[in-house]
């Protein structure tokens, strides 16, 4: 997702009180676009399979694992990109260290451009899925270089919101996926699956090239080549000289530290962060979110409507998850993470207690209304917040590790339950009712965490949150 917005209009006080929180220097804003749009395509090669995955299903329903077409559909062909996010997740703190965000970021948007015309054009289930796992890496790596980026560059009381667009982005792409699909669904009858996954060869080009646009990060200058003047150009187009001078005292400040102490990521001082990165990933996927985008059409038909109706409300959703996603964005700066985070979880625990009460009585008429609800709960709480606070609970010289940590947790997790939810909805193994409860029971486990363990983190320098969460 992109906005333009002029100099003007950012310097007029105009556009003080929305999601920004008051004026700043345009180039911030601009480059936190163009980077969070490695969000949109996250967004959109993750669910751009719910429209297709029915289709697929029949095509190749004579293949088998472990003797269950559902296992190798759900296993193999549905969690192929997520299996290569979980790689790109584990891995892609090395190019993120290595590289740099920059050219990571670059490199993303070729294994998503790959990833779309390969898999749209064979005709084997095991190319696709290798195609699939080419645009998943390109979707774990994200997750770590656009958070990481976007907080680097940002102002302490603008960290939440400018970070969330990164979370925008991925709603968006996830609403023009659903679009997208319901689109071509009507208007192409013949191997419509092919566009649904080759369309997005398109936006991933175009992201390909505006990236080139945006600078290095000036912190990953500073702390892994020492090129301190070329950092201190950047930081003075995104601050005043005075601002921008006072954090490259910080960041060098913090190197020294870091260099004298020899520090590794999984250490003893390190176990909060580690807990919290951990505990936010896994409440994250044991919600269902994932679950629900991949197999919306198919957890609508299972409660009585029609195909056609289940695509459309699959839409739905998309459109629900954007505009409740808009409002976390807006209010993450101003109430805090652990606001937004108490608000969602009790929303998920309602909507997902209704919806496992709809399944076991018949009340289908009440699931689309609980399920958008549920997205609802999910795109103010988790969606809003995971990603910025994943980015901000680690210092500076080990923060491409951390995430790498934070995002592989929540990955290995997207990828095993969606591979599990055909074979667990079968009425047969649990049915929907038994696993929207199960869901409902893991949130009651995650508002207890908000409420003991998880820190505030909204207005908070990156270097001084080290001092806040880091226990020595």
């Amino acid at each position: 997702m992109s906005f333009f917005i002029s100099d003007d209009l950012l310097g007029s006080g105009l556009y003080q009180e929305n999601i920004f929180i008051g004026p700043m220097k345009s180039k911030t804003v601009v480059w936190s676009l163009t980077v969070a749009l490695a969000g949109f395509l996250f967004g959109f090669d993750t669910i751009v399979i719910n429209g297709a995955e029915q289709d697929l299903q029949k095509l190749w329903s004579m293949y088998r694992l472990w003797g269950s077409n559902d296992f190798f559909h759900g296993g193999v062909i549905v969690a192929s990109a997520l299996w290569g996010t979980v790689a790109g997740a584990m891995l892609g703190g090395i190019p993120n260290d290595k590289l740099g965000r920059k050219k990571t970021l670059i490199l993303i948007g070729i294994l998503y451009t790959i990833s779309a015309l390969g898999s749209a054009v064979v005709n084997d289930p095991w190319l696709f899925a290798s195609f699939r796992f080419l645009g998943g890496l390109g979707v774990g790596a994200s997750t770590i270089s656009a958070p990481a980026f976007i907080a680097e560059i940002a102002p302490a009381n603008k960290r939440g919101s400018l970070t969330a667009l990164y979370q925008l982005n991925i709603v968006f792409g996830i609403l023009a996926a659903f679009v997208s699909n319901y689109l071509i669904a009507i208007y192409i009858s013949q191997d419509a699956w092919r566009w649904m996954i080759g369309i997005e060869a398109l936006p991933a080009l175009i992201y390909t090239l505006l990236v080139l646009s945006v600078p290095k990060s000036p912190r990953w200058l500073i702390i892994k080549k020492g090129a301190v003047n070329e950092a201190r150009e950047i930081l003075s187009t995104l601050y005043s000289e005075k601002e921008a001078e006072e954090q490259v005292r910080n960041i060098q400040r913090q190197v020294k530290e870091s260099l004298t102490a020899k520090e590794r990521l999984f250490s003893k001082k390190y176990k909060v962060p580690l807990m919290l990165a951990f505990a936010i990933a896994f409440f994250n996927q044991f919600s269902g979110i994932n679950a629900l985008l991949y197999y919306a059409r198919r957890i609508f038909e299972a409660a009585g409507l029609a195909a056609d109706a289940g695509l459309l409300s699959s839409v739905g959703l998309g459109v629900a998850n954007f505009i409740f996603t808009l409002l976390g964005v807006a209010l993450i700066d101003r109430l805090g993470r652990r606001t937004l985070m108490y608000i969602g979880s009790i929303g998920y625990i309602i909507t997902l207690a209704a919806t496992s009460l709809a399944f076991t009585y018949d009340w289908s008429s009440i699931v689309p209304a609980a399920l958008f609800l549920f997205i609802g709960a999910h795109a103010i709480g988790q969606g809003a917040v995971i990603w910025v606070f994943i980015s901000e609970i680690f210092p500076n010289h080990i923060r491409s590790y951390g995430q790498a940590f934070g995002t592989s947790v929540h990955w290995v997790l997207a990828a095993i339950i969606p591979a599990m939810m055909p074979f667990l909805m079968n009425p047969e193994v649990l049915g929907p009712a038994a696993v929207f409860a199960i869901f409902a029971g893991f949130m009651v486990l995650q508002l207890l965490f908000v409420i003991f363990y998880m820190p505030e983190t909204k207005g908070i320098s990156l270097e001084n949150l080290q001092k806040k969460i880091i226990r020595e």
